[in-house]
């Protein structure tokens, strides 16, 4: 097991850093037990104790099945939460649903409301704290050696768009503009103070946020930038953009994940310095826009899930040569995964990789 963690970890990381290309990758993701089980622990009330065996168990099934397949992936323990963990730093109210993971309510509706809003702290943040509490206690549990997976991961920008409610929020960009920037501003601090504590306490923390993927902790934060598809290039400039080249040359690169149709952002995209890893979520045009823009040795690895072989498979035969590619494939069948690594090993790695 070890020798073969070792090797993902060595093709993983000439992936992810442009070496010599050798290959994509292709990891098979344990599919694992949902928060739903016990809530979200940032929200729910309890000793954090309670949430170690969740962790664990889902560590455990990537164990049991790299060990049934012998694929590419990397196990990594996940301290998961729902998007909601930085705005209800700042006070937001959360909202549990039945069957899919909480959200935050808004809080402010105004600007005046929003200048308000005190940063928090992370000490005097419960929600953040509880994050780094269990990091420990899931250390202790599996030791020193095993990857930690990190919290959901808002850029500043998403986080204040769900602590303003939206529709006036959107408004407030065209008629307060200062204001936005200002919260903006107080959510992507408190990010980068929060990811560089992370960082400092998980010397063995994976970045990737978004599929179930390892990447190599000295690389960069790995963000969600979604609500980049609701507006215009010149917004995204002014609100957007600013943030994600401050995390870059903070952390000296960026991963991202983006599910929104932002195909006319992407553009912008290639502004951000050190754009190692890019996750797109197919939107109304597709894949195959990706590789309009971001193609060749010198594009970010694109880290894709939630498609079918054809279309992995398409992207590898359609994208120029030095491109780089790690797909993931969520199953709870070793069967299933098995058959899957080995069409995308015998198919995939014979185009895009030499």
């Amino acid at each position: 097991m070890d020798s073969r963690v070792a090797r993902n970890e060595s093709l993983l990381r000439n992936i992810y850093r442009k070496g010599p290309l050798e290959g994509h990758a292709f990891c098979v993701h344990a599919t694992p037990v949902p928060l739903l089980e016990l809530g979200d622990y940032t929200v729910r009330e309890g000793p954090i104790e309670r949430w170690v065996p969740w962790v664990v168990e889902n560590y455990e099934r990537q164990v049991r099945m790299l060990e049934a397949i012998g694929d590419d992936s990397i196990p990594v323990a996940g301290l998961s939460t729902g998007t909601q963990l930085y705005a209800a730093a700042f006070g937001c109210a959360v909202h549990e649903y039945e069957d899919t993971n909480p959200c935050a309510l808004p809080l402010v509706r105004t600007a005046k409301e929003a200048d308000a809003l005190v940063e928090p702290t992370i000490e005097g943040s419960r929600q953040l704290s509880r994050v780094i509490e269990l990091g420990h206690l899931v250390r202790e549990a599996l030791g020193p050696e095993a990857y930690l997976g990190p919290c959901d991961v808002q850029s500043g920008f998403d986080t204040a768009s769900l602590i303003w409610n939206k529709e006036d929020f959107i408004l407030a960009m065209i008629d307060e503009p200062a204001a936005v920037r200002r919260l903006v501003g107080k959510c992507a601090h408190l990010l980068r103070v929060f990811l560089g504590e992370l960082r400092r306490q998980y010397p063995r923390l994976s970045p990737c946020h978004c599929p179930s993927a390892w990447a190599p902790p000295e690389m960069g934060p790995w963000l969600s930038n979604d609500e980049c598809g609701s507006f215009g290039n010149a917004h995204f400039e002014e609100f957007i953009l600013p943030e994600l080249i401050d995390l870059s040359e903070t952390f000296g690169s960026l991963g991202m994940h983006c599910c929104a149709d932002a195909e006319h952002q992407f553009p912008l995209f290639g502004r951000i310095p050190n754009l190692y890893a890019l996750n797109r979520v197919a939107g109304k045009q597709g894949w195959n826009t990706l590789l309009e823009h971001f193609d060749g040795p010198e594009a970010p690895v694109h880290v894709l899930g939630f498609m079918g072989e054809e279309q992995m498979l398409q992207l590898i035969e359609r994208a120029s040569e030095g491109t780089r590619f790690i797909f993931v494939y969520d199953t709870d069948d070793a069967e299933a995964g098995k058959r899957w690594y080995e069409r995308m090993r015998n198919g995939g790695n014979g185009h895009g990789a030499s």
